[in-house]
């Protein structure tokens, strides 16, 4: 196979209607700057010699990679962050494709995986759920707050929200505290909450099922606070575990390692770094709540909370977590609960 290094290196600027292509000759060092409009795209690299084709991790990016892989070409996808380094004067789709070029000739720059149409699949399962929660909890909300003006305090929570409600609107009419028409429209409105729930419920369905048919999702549910949705995530958005060097570099690939600000020999750490994907770090830091809530008043996460604060506890743990997430993967190990907790070991 040929090798990377001495390949064409075309600069690709994504877009949705008309493309912009930034090549360079390897031999006169000729640049040209083409647009070429989507139904051509395709066509356009089944006819051009094999080149390295470099593009941002934006939206679209991962089915372009997959198509321009198919027709022979090595693809390299870069973080747009670390491309907008590279962009000179102002900013237009032939700059954009200049500074894509430039940036995939940057060897310490990490390309981005090209995602499989299954983990594609398994993020927008998740996108959705994400979306039917948010609102699921704009309904609830407004109805809580709808309901106070008239007097009537319901309880925190989706789940005790639904549980109360009902009699509080009957304790309501029969005061004449509420209209009819008011109560027919929060039942209405309570109808959609319900839909909603159906809809997120059969989402999640789904997420099981594939957890079912892949073992790395299933390797890592040992791990104590990692669940369908944390499994599920992780492994889709990842893919290659292997790609990070260490458990310690996933972790801060995930933003839960404090950043580091220093000079001249002295280095401060502060808080987390918040970088890497937002959702797979609220899921981790939401499992690492839920372990410590239901630990042990003997173990270790308990002596842990009498000295640090306690979300410093729970980062600590999700930074555990998701490091153990590497192992298992990265490895191929198998997740020992002994070795995780070695103070309080768990009888199996």
């Amino acid at each position: 196979m040929q090798s990377t290094a001495n390949l064409p290196v075309i600069g690709l600027d994504l877009a949705k209607s008309v493309f912009q292509l930034h090549i360079v000759d390897i031999q006169t060092g000729e640049i040209q700057r083409r647009q070429i409009k989507r139904a051509k795209l395709t066509e356009f690299f089944a006819k051009c010699q094999r080149s390295l084709v470099a593009m941002e991790a934006c939206g679209t990016a991962h089915h372009w990679a997959r198509v321009i892989s198919s027709l022979g070409h090595q693809v390299k996808l870069l973080p747009a962050q670390h491309v907008k380094a590279f962009l000179l004067r102002d900013k237009t789709d032939a700059m954009d494709a200049q500074a894509i070029w430039v940036a995939a000739q940057q060897p310490h720059l990490k390309p981005v995986p090209v995602k499989t149409e299954r983990q594609q699949t398994c993020m927008a399962l998740h996108g959705m759920r994400r979306q039917l929660m948010k609102m699921r909890v704009m309904q609830t909300n407004a109805l809580r707050g709808m309901l106070a003006e008239f007097g009537i305090a319901l309880p925190v929570g989706h789940s005790q929200l639904l549980k109360a409600i009902q009699g509080e609107l009957a304790k309501a009419q029969q005061a004449d505290q509420l209209t009819a028409d008011l109560v027919l429209s929060v039942q209405e409105q309570l109808k959609r909450i319900d839909a909603l729930q159906e809809d997120i419920d059969h989402l999640g369905q789904r997420l099981r099922a594939m957890i079912r048919e892949d073992r790395q999702m299933q390797a890592i549910q040992q791990i104590p606070g990692v669940g369908d949705l944390t499994a599920s995530a992780l492994v889709a958005a990842v893919g290659d575990f292997s790609t990070f060097k260490s458990g310690h570099q996933f972790a801060s690939w995930a933003g839960l390692t404090p950043r580091q600000v220093g000079t001249g020999g002295k280095t401060q750490q502060l808080g987390i770094s918040k970088r890497g994907d937002t959702y797979l770090r609220t899921l981790l830091i939401a499992g690492a709540r839920a372990v410590i809530a239901r630990a042990d008043k003997s173990s270790w996460i308990t002596r842990l909370l009498a000295r640090r604060h306690y979300n410093v506890v729970v980062v600590a743990l999700a930074n555990k977590m998701a490091r153990t997430v590497w192992a298992v993967l990265a490895k191929g190990t198998v997740f020992e609960q002994v070795k995780w907790n070695p103070v309080d070991p768990v009888a199996v």
